[in-house]
């Protein structure tokens, strides 16, 4: 089940354009240390990056790479303009909670997202990797959600996945 806000986003994604899940590549954390090291050197090596996602969880999915920037609600808009400097205009940004830039120039697609680290959904998004990397069962669940989605539409992807995180965060 879906939230009335989850609801919302997911309506607003394609119902025809289909997704591309890929096997899981190694070269992914080398990349990940590359974007950390430039988002790094312009806020200083204090600022978490993290490498969250499929990627970081060694399971197949889109080809891409997230990268996580969590900072207080008070620093939020000073990163926006920081992290416009270096990627662009952000390809979404909900002010308080949360802002997507896309890192160009690279092979891989990577989105590095600005997180406002005291809104639920960076809260929820740690509790559900905190519980995947210590329940191999459910990963590979995970894993295997995210196989089957092969060729699906991007809404029909992102409600089957939206709906299996929302039963795990249910569990713990």
């Amino acid at each position: 089940m879906l939230t009335e806000a989850q609801e919302k986003w997911v309506n607003h994604l394609s119902d025809e354009d289909k997704i591309k899940i890929v096997p899981f590549d190694p070269r992914s954390q080398e990349e990940f240390e590359q974007v950390k090291l430039l988002i790094q050197s312009k806020f200083g090596s204090s600022v978490k990056v993290e490498h969250r996602g499929a990627s970081s969880l060694g399971i197949s999915g889109q080809n891409e790479i997230d990268i996580y920037v969590p900072v207080p609600a008070d620093s939020f808009e000073d990163f926006i303009a920081k992290l416009t400097q270096l990627f662009g205009e952000p390809r979404s940004h909900y002010s308080l909670e949360r802002a997507r830039f896309v890192v160009s120039g690279v092979g891989k697609r990577i989105d590095v997202h600005l997180m406002n680290e005291e809104h639920l959904g960076w809260l929820n998004c740690e509790r559900f990797e905190t519980y995947l990397r210590a329940h191999p069962e459910a990963l590979e669940e995970y894993r295997l959600l995210k196989e089957s989605g092969d060729g699906s539409s991007t809404r029909e992807y992102y409600r089957r996945k939206i709906e299996f995180i929302n039963e795990i965060l249910e569990k713990i």
